[in-house]
This record gives C-alpha cells, structure tokens and sequence, in this order.
C-alpha cells in the first residue's frame, strides 16, 4: 500500500516510516490499552475513586465499565466522588452517562454523601444538575443527613432549593429530631425558623423533646417544647427518656488506618498486619464508656429557673439531684443565653412511622 500526499501523488515509502519516538509512544499507547481492558473489582474501583486518580477512572470508562458501576463501599463514582467533594471526578461519571439520582443498596444517592460531608460546592453542583432534593414516601433525604452532621450551611442551601423542612426518614424521624439528638441547637434554630413542627414523631410516639432530653441537650429541649412541658420533662428526669446512644467521630488514628487500608487495596499489597491494626483500633473505639456518676443517680428532685426582670429571654434552668442525705448535686441543664424568636409553624400531621435512635 502506498502512501499519498495533499496532491494525490504517491510518496516515497522512506518517507512513511515511523521514527523512534513514535515508535515508543504507539508501544506506550499499546500498554495503556492493555492494562485499560482490565476492568476493577469492586475493591479495587472504590480505592481507586477515592484516592482520586482520574487517570484509573478515565481508562477505566474507556474501556467499557459502567458510569454507575458500584465500589464496595460508599457506591458509584459519583457517589464517592460526591463524598470526596471531587469536583472533577463527579464531572467525568456525568458526562459518561452517571445517574445522578442513582441510589446504593442502603438506598443513599450522591447528594447525601454530599450533604453529610459538608461539600457545599458539591452539594450545588449535584442540585444544578437535577439532583432529587426531596424523595417520595419514607426515605432519608440530604436535609437529615446534613442536619445530622451540622452542616449549616449546607443546611441553608438545601432548605433555599425547596427542601421538605418536616421530610420523613424511612423511621419517621423528622430533620428536627436530628438536630435534637445530636445537639445541633443552631441548626435546629434554622429549621424552627423555616417552619420545622416540634411536635412531628415517630411511629414509636417520640418526637424532638423526647431526642434532646435523652440525648442530654436541655438547651434544645427547651426550643422545642412550651415552658410547661419543659419543665414536666426535667422533672422527670433525662433516665426517663430511655439510653441515650451517642454518635461519636471517628478518631485521626482509625480515619489514618482506614485510608492506608484502601490504598493498599489499590494497589494489592494489604497485609494482615495492617487490617488487624485497624479492627483493633476500631474494637477500642466500640468498648463502652463509662457512665458519669451524676448520670446514675436517681430522677432530678427539682428544677430552678432563674430569671432577670429586666433582661428577658435570658433565664438559665439548673436540675437538682440528690447524691445521699444532705449531698446535693446539681447539673446545669440550660445555659444562659438570649432567646431567639422562632415560628412554630405546625403543617398537617403526617402519620408517624418507625423510630430510630
């Protein structure tokens, strides 16, 4: 076969003959599609995407792999890039085809990882582009989760773009038990200010009061209760809410582990010496606390609310316990602090469904 050029006479087959650099790079292009045909495991994608080399998923697209093909993990690439906050990453599974509402086996979509992680550019990002801010029926929605973990202003965001402030999770739970659990009081202002119904509950009769007295924040019980009921329920006692079971961050040292496991993942050379160093770790964490002494003490004897006639909305709520004869104890159960004015919109009662702690 003969060569031409732009005058359709034939060239010289000396001048068609690759030279050497050419020849290195179709050798290099020949291994780059070679190792490309190699499709990831499950393992080996979901390190792969969140150790953000764009490089593997790029190929890995090329040649074939699914946009929505799901890690072993978290889910997706975007899913996982959502949680990473990789913008980029999030922009080559869409444009290959990557559902943006598609959802993981534990029913979770990208703009929840998103909003759990706080990645308020990723959260607007996924909600321009068509991201389901609320879901139908019962499912947890981005507001819980940014809630949950609070995010203010991922709170904010959302709550602007039209999402549910009473949305139910697949427990019944509404975003103001959320806050009420966790103690996020500014975040539980946010949602009272947008209309959030203190008085929503679950399917076991629980609602926002019930969270915050169990969980210990007296503070947000009093936001969302009337005074009277406040004050019914600190007598009662936080006991009389049932156990509390607390949310607690993962520390540096396990989070290091973790990434040094997936890594290693990546690239095959996990040992059982490391996995190991990671379930140990993760065993400590998971061992109970102990329980302060206070906590196990009998119901509170009283309630003293103190007040200044002339600085209202500023009171603090003590609650008096008894260690033994003539031992008081006492535990401050509201702090002093201006009283912020908060609508108490009431929408029509949803019918409840399962709780959750």
């Amino acid at each position: 076969m003969r060569a031409f050029d732009d005058t359709d006479k034939p060239l010289p087959m000396s001048s068609c003959r690759p030279s050497r650099w050419l020849a290195a790079l179709l050798a290099a292009a020949a291994l780059a599609a070679a190792a490309r045909a190699e499709l990831p495991d499950p393992v080996r994608f979901g390190a792969g995407i969140e150790a953000g080399d764009i490089g593997a998923a790029r190929a890995w697209l090329d040649a074939g792999l699914d946009p929505n093909f799901l890690g072993d993990r978290i889910g997706t690439g975007l899913m996982i890039a959502a949680w990473e906050g990789n913008l980029e990453m999030m922009e080559l599974f869409v444009s290959r085809g990557a559902d943006v509402n598609r959802a993981n086996d534990s029913h979770e979509q990208a703009l929840l990882f998103a909003a759990w992680r706080g990645r308020i550019e990723a959260v607007r990002w996924l909600l321009d582009r068509g991201a389901q801010i609320n879901r139908r029926g019962l499912e947890w929605s981005a507001l819980h989760y940014a809630t949950f973990a609070g995010h203010e202003e991922v709170v904010r965001v959302l709550l602007e773009r039209g999402a549910d402030v009473n949305a139910r999770s697949t427990n019944g739970s509404s975003p103001l038990m959320m806050a009420a659990r966790e103690g996020r009081e500014r975040v539980a202002g946010i949602l009272l200010e947008r209309g959030a119904d203190p008085a929503a509950s679950n399917d076991r009769g629980e609602d926002a009061l019930n969270w915050a007295m169990r969980h210990d924040h007296p503070r947000i019980a009093r936001m969302v209760a009337s005074p009277e009921r406040f004050a019914a329920a600190a007598r009662s006692g936080r006991e009389a809410f049932g156990p509390a079971v607390r949310s607690v961050p993962a520390p540096e040292r396990i989070d290091a582990l973790f990434r040094e496991m997936r890594a290693a993942e990546m690239e095959g050379r996990l040992t059982d010496e490391l996995r190991n160093a990671y379930f140990a770790a993760v065993a400590e964490l998971e061992k109970p606390a102990p329980v302060a002494e206070a906590v196990r003490q009998e119901p509170p004897t009283a309630l003293e609310i103190t007040a200044r006639r002339e600085a209202p909305g500023e009171e603090s709520a003590v609650l008096m316990y008894e260690r033994g004869p003539g031992e008081p104890i006492t535990r401050r159960a509201s702090e002093t602090q201006p009283a912020k004015p908060v609508k108490s919109a009431k929408p029509k009662a949803k019918k409840p469904v399962t709780a959750q702690q």
